[in-house]
């Protein structure tokens, strides 16, 4: 009886266990030619503070995104075959990079936030380089229609009280 209950004690405190911060102090003390010599060791397991390893994102679905991206892109721009390659490059390299800042950033999401936001800013770059004027002008029409960035020409609505505008 006393074995069973000890035994369903040890694993239900288990878990508790392993997640706990545990800190172990050795002290020795040795005579050596006459001199006392003090050591001290100090080991700290603690789970929580260990960074997660960045896992690498599946490939299958990083292929299937960048071609599906290039294909809407080769179909709304009239891209030629130079082009697609190179955007294909340009896409498969950036839906990469999120994809790993979501699995290594998952727990920071400002962090995130801002590595996206930077791969697209790069995107961008990349693919005005790539792309001609005309087509790349269509592009940004169409990025700010289906992500509902106001278009640069100026906002529509009423001004906020107090800015120009406003007579």
């Amino acid at each position: 009886m006393k074995k069973s209950v000890l035994a369903t004690l040890l694993a239900l405190s288990a878990p508790g266990l392993l997640l706990a911060q545990t800190t172990t102090k050795v002290k020795t003390k040795s005579e050596t030619a006459g001199a006392d010599t003090k050591t001290k060791t100090r080991t700290s397991a603690a789970t929580s503070a260990a960074p997660l390893p960045a896992a690498e994102p599946d490939a299958t679905k990083v292929d299937a995104r960048a071609a599906s991206l290039t294909a809407n892109m080769q179909k709304a721009l009239g891209l030629n075959p130079q082009q697609v390659e190179k955007v294909r490059q340009i896409n498969l390299v950036s839906v990469r990079g999120v994809e790993t800042a979501r699995l290594t950033y998952r727990q920071n999401v400002r962090k995130m936030a801002t590595v996206i936001d930077d791969i697209g800013q790069a995107r961008m770059g990349a693919l005005k380089d790539v792309l001609t004027p005309a087509q790349f002008d269509r592009y940004q029409r169409k990025r700010e229609e289906k992500m509902g960035v106001p278009n640069a020409q100026g906002a529509q609505g009423t001004p906020a009280p107090g800015l120009p505008g406003n007579e």
